[in-house]
């Protein structure tokens, strides 16, 4: 598998609303569930649910009451895995803040920006990159970053007429040095 490959798939699993701020903010809250949902401002179902993916990824793991500072409070740790995870979590985060967007607050706003910087400059392209994502989703990522004026949309007329999407100066230095930071991870 290649290296764009790699950087593309690990970009979608952080894809998402709360997976970068788990990541990010599991350690600092020792790791338990109530002082995590009350830093992040998050719901418990929602909490709940996103951990629970997160331990079917391997990313944490769900502390057994033996291993518990309290046996009765949830307590998680990052794995291996989610250990480097959490590392492209913060190069993301890091580029958002250059940007100054958040750009990880949805789905596959991370990955099409890195498609784009791989040179998948048109929808089906892009579409094939990604793999995963849904036409219409793409449309809506590719116009809501149009409209943030994070990407450029031009209309080209050969072989027939149909858009071509870049990265403009602005959003591709930070993305440019993300991808890096990302390459040098997987």
């Amino acid at each position: 598998m290649s290296k764009e490959r790699k950087v593309i798939e690990l970009s979608q699993e952080l894809s998402g609303r709360w997976v970068i701020p788990i990541l990010l903010s599991l350690e600092t809250s020792g790791g338990r569930f109530t002082p995590l949902q009350n830093k992040l401002q998050i719901t418990p179902a929602r909490l709940s649910d996103n951990l629970k993916q997160m331990s079917e990824a391997s990313l944490i793991d769900h502390l057994s009451p033996y291993e518990r500072r309290h046996p009765l409070l949830p307590e998680y740790r990052l794995t291996e895995k989610g250990r480097l995870y959490r590392e492209a979590a913060q190069s993301i985060r890091t580029a958002d803040r250059q940007i100054g967007h958040d750009l990880s607050a949805k789905a596959w706003n991370v990955p099409v920006l890195i498609a784009l910087h791989y040179q998948h400059d048109r929808f089906q392209d892009i579409r094939r990159a990604l793999q995963a994502v849904t036409p219409r989703m793409l449309s809506a990522r590719l116009d809501e970053l149009y409209g943030a004026e994070l990407i450029r949309r031009h209309v080209t007329e050969q072989p027939r007429p149909s858009f071509i999407y870049e990265l403009p100066p602005l959003t591709g230095k930070p993305i440019d040095r993300m991808t890096s930071e990302l390459c040098s991870l997987v």
